[in-house]
Parts: C-alpha cells; structure tokens; sequence
C-alpha cells in the first residue's frame, strides 16, 4: 500500500487519488473536503456504486484500508455495501428510543472526538458550547437530526446573531458535526447539511465596544514613542505584567507561548546563546502535520528576563507561576492589562481612578503585531519575519522550503532587541518582586 500525502494536499477539486494494493479505495476531493470512498461493481446488476469510508486527514489512510477491506468483504460474501448501509440506516430511523439519530446523538459523537482534532483548551470550549446550546434548545435536541430543516437552522442562528463571532463558531462546529455524522453513514447521503448553507457570510464581526463605545475592528499597532511610554511605565506594573510586556515585544511571540515557558524549553547552545524552543503541540501550529518546533533565540530584556525567572522557577515548572503553584496563564495577563485601562469599570469605579496606562486602546495581542511591525520596519524580510512569529508558509512553499531560518532569526531578534532598548528606559535589571504578583488573584491588581 502506497499513499502520496503530498500529492493528496495538491490535488485539485473534481480529482482522485487511487491507493496502491487497495483496488477501488480512493481519495475524492471536492470544494471543501477530501474523502475516503470505495468504489466497487455491484454484482447484482454490474453498475458502478460507492460507499464513503471518512474523510482526510482526520482518517489516516491505514485506518481507511482498514474499512476498505471490511466493505470489500462484505462485497466478496456477496452483500452490496451500500445497500446494506443504507438498510441499516433505516433500520435505526424505524427502531424506538435510541435507534433514532437525534440532534443530541449527532453532536455528542462529534463533540466525544473533538480532543483528536483540537488542544485541550480549544476542544473544551467548543464542547461547552455545543452542551450549552443542547440544553438552551431541548426541542432541537430531541428532534431527528434528518428532519431538521433549513428554516430550523436559520431560525437558531438568527437568534444569536448579535453575538456574530461566536455564532460562526456555533455554525461551523454544527456543519461538521453533521459531516462527520455524514461520512460515518450515521445519516443518509442526500441528508442536507444546512448548516453549511444558512447565513454563509452573514456572521461577521463587528468590532469591539469598549466602555460602551462601539470602535469597530482594528489592528492596533502602538506607534515608537508609544512603546517608548509603555516601557518607561511599566516600572508600575507587577512584575509579571514588566516581564510580559518585555518577552511579548522582544520575541514577537503569542500569549500562550509565553506563560506555558518551562526549563526543558531553554538551551544554550553555539555561541553562549539561549535558545527558547517551544513545542509545536504548544503553538498555534499544531493541528498542521508539517509543523515544527518553535525556535526562539533571547537577546537583551528578554534574555535577563528568562535567566532570573529560570533561577527562581518554583516546584510547578512553570516560569510563569501562580501563587497557589499553577501556571499563570494568558487570560490573567489580558485582564490585569484591560483593567489598567481607563475605559475598564475598575478604574472608572474607584475614587481616584488610581493607576491608569499612558498608552490605551490595546491588548496583550496588539504587542505581537507591533513588534512584527517592528521587524519589517527594520528591513526585515517577509519569510524571515513570518518565520520567527511562527505562520505557516502556504502549501506549495512549506513542500519545498524546509530551511530552518535559525540564521536569520538570531540575526532580526537581535535587531529588534536593540532597536526595542533604544526607545525607553524601562525595565530596571532586577525589578522588585511584588509580594503575590504572580498569581490569579493578582490578574486584575492595577498598583504595584
């Protein structure tokens, strides 16, 4: 048995691929997916007929022979697979109870697969969304997930549309639920997938409203001398929010990245420099097959930054720990920073206002996108740049680059740290440890 996995993700909608050693199982690829079919003779009347098996990659091509073989089987016994699928099929829809492939069975099968095809983080939230919508819609949920109609689909997602963003969501984990549910054979081929079809467009955002003021989308970016504010205020910040601020403008990398940082990730190598190699089940990446490791070298605040951290790095592992041993996460730092904000109810609240950021209108995100602002500013290159924030090239370019830019990343951060230095004083050395000022409870706290 054979699979190009290569010449899968360049095939083109309308093609196929046939699988070596595995007569009529194949690869079909339409506008939105590439599918497992077997594709046989019938023996009753000879006419050519197909059974979807799964779809790729979910389904790696070893478990589709798998399936292949049991169809072809069935075949050789003299039984037409398709035939006795869809007997099946209509065996469960006639059968009381739990014979009926209901909403709620539709969506608790795909929402038990999600962590194989998500981080937990993300397969959590989308299975308390889902959960969340079964309980708000008992009628729907009880319903046969073949009887649901378009007006069905529309009606609950118009009712949501307020909230666009997490509505798309909703839509899109709903469509492939059903497609799952279509490609098991749990529900009938010429079963519609509305959801794919309803409001398709219609779900944009728009924007933020921050202290009741609508401000639409935005890609901030904070200009020099903003940055130059922020560093020479950020002696007021716990030491968390200081040491944050430095690794995301320094290193141009995410949130996540950052607070889950541990001593294996740390190594010093040619040249005395320390290299921060974060893992690509940690990264934004790792739902891709062709991803890779992280490499980030440390230079300047960010170096000082990591190297006192590492000397103090508590039984938990983290660098970024919380009082009670946990691992301070990226939330904590996104709501310590909304609440020095002059907009937040914190600061509005209090008598006095109290600490408030000489830079506003930000988040923890905004410092990513500045820095590789930044990076471009300074002459970097465009593949270079994409490299050292972590994107992905695009399919034709990651099948025949596979250059490390290991070189150029030491290279750029090194520019950046400089140029970063040069606009502010900032960060002392050794900045004074705020007593609790790494933990949740502190995720809010607007003084020193």
């Amino acid at each position: 048995m054979y699979f190009d996995a290569r010449a899968a993700k360049l095939m083109k909608p309308g093609g196929h691929l046939v699988i070596e050693g595995c007569p009529g199982l194949r690869l079909v690829c339409t506008v939105a997916h590439k599918t497992w079919t077997y594709r046989y003779k019938a023996i009753a009347d000879g006419r050519m007929k197909q059974v979807a098996i799964g779809r790729w990659p979910a389904m790696p091509v070893q478990t589709a022979a798998a399936q292949w073989q049991v169809l072809r089987d069935q075949r050789a016994a003299g039984a037409d697979p398709s035939l006795t699928r869809k007997t099946e099929r209509q065996a469960m829809r006639a059968a009381p109870g739990l014979g009926v492939m209901t909403v709620r069975r539709v969506v608790d099968d795909f929402s038990e697969r999600l962590p194989e095809t998500r981080q937990a983080a993300g397969a959590l939230a989308a299975q308390r969304q889902l959960e969340r919508l079964l309980q708000e819609e008992p009628g729907l949920a009880a319903q046969d997930a073949v009887a649901v109609t378009r007006a069905d689909a529309f009606r609950l997602l118009e009712a949501r549309r307020n909230v666009p963003t997490t509505t798309a969501k909703l839509r899109g984990l709903l469509a492939s639920a059903w497609d799952r549910a279509l490609d098991a054979g749990d529900l009938p081929t010429d079963t519609p997938n509305w959801w794919r079809l309803v409001l398709r467009g219609g779900l944009k955002s728009k924007g933020k409203t921050l202290g009741g003021k609508h401000i639409g989308r935005q890609r901030r970016v904070l200009a020099p001398a903003e940055i130059a504010a922020l560093l020479d205020w950020s002696v007021n910040m716990h030491e968390v929010g200081r040491d944050a601020l430095v690794l995301y403008l320094w290193t141009c990398t995410r949130g996540v990245e950052i607070f889950g940082m541990r001593p294996e990730q740390l190594h010093e190598e040619v040249g005395g420099i320390l290299w921060w190699q974060i893992p690509k089940m940690q990264t934004k990446n790792a739902r891709h097959e062709d991803a890779v490791d992280l490499r980030v070298p440390l230079f300047g605040r960010a170096l000082e930054v990591v190297k006192r951290r590492l000397s103090e790095v508590g039984k938990s592992g983290w660098l970024f720990e919380g009082e009670g041993g946990e691992q301070y996460r990226q939330t904590f730092f996104s709501t310590y920073v909304y609440n020095l904000q002059p907009y937040s109810t914190k600061v509005t609240g209090r008598q006095g206002g109290g600490l408030v950021l000489p830079v506003t209108h930000w988040s923890p995100h905004n410092l990513r996108r500045t820095a590789r602002t930044a990076l471009a500013s300074l002459g970097c290159p465009n593949e270079v740049g994409e490299a050292i924030v972590g994107h992905m090239p695009d399919d034709m370019v990651a099948t025949y680059n596979a250059y490390s830019y290991d070189a150029e990343r030491h290279k750029w951060l090194a520019k950046l740290a400089a140029y970063m230095e040069g606009l502010g004083s900032g960060l002392p050395a050794r900045p004074k440890r705020v007593p609790g000022g790494g933990g949740r409870s502190d995720a809010g706290r607007d003084s020193p």
